[in-house]
């Protein structure tokens, strides 16, 4: 393991007390996708002070973080609209970093095109797949050609790179600074309620006491059930009986085998709460492997408050 960071929480969630640890630490602070993408404005907006580095992909931020190259990284992890992150589940209990603080980020596209360029001009818009699913009725409505790449934030490079009128962006507000568009028209997502979860990551250390968090707390876990009958069913049953709210629950396989099935689970609190420390006690048992991914505070936007968006 790399050199640990020290991540303590107060009553306004991660982000306030993450900031004032890591003003005293190298600040930078890892993220996959390239510059404008979303997770570039999480970082932006939860560590203002901390240089945000774009990675390729996740495995490369996770070396980052991994090698001491970053401190942290900005993952996201859910969507409202589309769900878990394809292959988060499985790279993150193998990555060997913890999570140490999450954000909520609503999601909102701006239609961008090179300067003098016009929607009614315009007969292709390129974007993620996901950001052109969340934008159907724009395209619907002037009639565009959605082409899909890779990155919401690249697809404005390219346009910008293309310089034709043409052809239109669907990228966060952040490209359109980032990459000199002009903006056509503004939060043109279908849902504006569309909001993505992320998790901080740092390098793994100590899990934080009950007393570092003097708010509300969420665990993270994986666990796998032994292969009996119910067993799931008896697995969960100690939260149900303790009272434990599950937040997230979802399944993948290990590797090659049906059989060998994985879960992956929030819950609110933390360990040392008897509710929880009694449902865990409980899982273990009809468990063959418990690992808790990270304890961390509940953001704001968990416990009913806002984001501005």
């Amino acid at each position: 393991m790399g050199p640990q960071t020290d991540i303590c929480c107060d009553p306004v969630g991660p982000a306030g007390s993450v900031r004032e640890t890591i003003r005293t630490m190298a600040q930078k602070i890892a993220y996959q996708g390239e510059p404008g993408a979303n997770s570039n404005i999480a970082c932006k907006q939860m560590f203002p002070d901390m240089e945000s580095v774009p990675c390729a992909s996740f495995e490369d931020a996770f070396e980052l973080v991994s090698s001491g190259e970053a401190e942290l990284a900005m993952i996201p992890i859910e969507n409202s609209i589309a769900g878990r992150v394809a292959d988060i589940h499985i790279l993150l209990p193998q990555s060997n970093l913890q999570i140490v603080g999450e954000f909520f980020l609503p999601i909102h596209f701006d239609l961008l095109g090179i300067p003098g360029s016009t929607i009614e001009d315009a007969t292709e818009v390129h974007s993620h797949i996901h950001a052109l699913g969340q934008c159907r009725k724009l395209i619907r409505e002037h009639g565009l050609k959605p082409v899909i790449a890779g990155d919401t934030a690249g697809s404005a490079r390219e346009v910008s790179e293309w310089n034709d009128p043409r052809k239109l962006s669907l990228a966060p507000p952040l490209a359109a600074q980032i990459y000199g568009l002009d903006v056509l028209a503004s939060r043109v997502e279908d849902d504006p309620s569309n909001t993505t979860r992320f998790v901080v990551l740092a390098r793994e250390k100590e899990l934080p006491a009950r007393d570092e968090l003097s708010g509300p707390a969420v665990t993270s876990f994986v666990f796998r059930v032994r292969n009996v009958p119910s067993a799931l069913y008896k697995a969960l049953g100690g939260f149900a009986t303790s009272g434990v709210n599950m937040t997230r629950l979802e399944s993948y396989m290990v590797g090659n085998e049906f059989a060998a099935t994985m879960f992956m689970a929030d819950v609110e609190g933390h360990p040392e709460d008897l509710p929880l420390k009694l449902a865990l006690e409980e899982l273990d048992f009809f468990t063959t492997e418990v690992r808790i991914l990270g304890v961390y505070a509940a953001a704001e936007y968990r416990t009913g408050q806002t984001v501005s968006g």
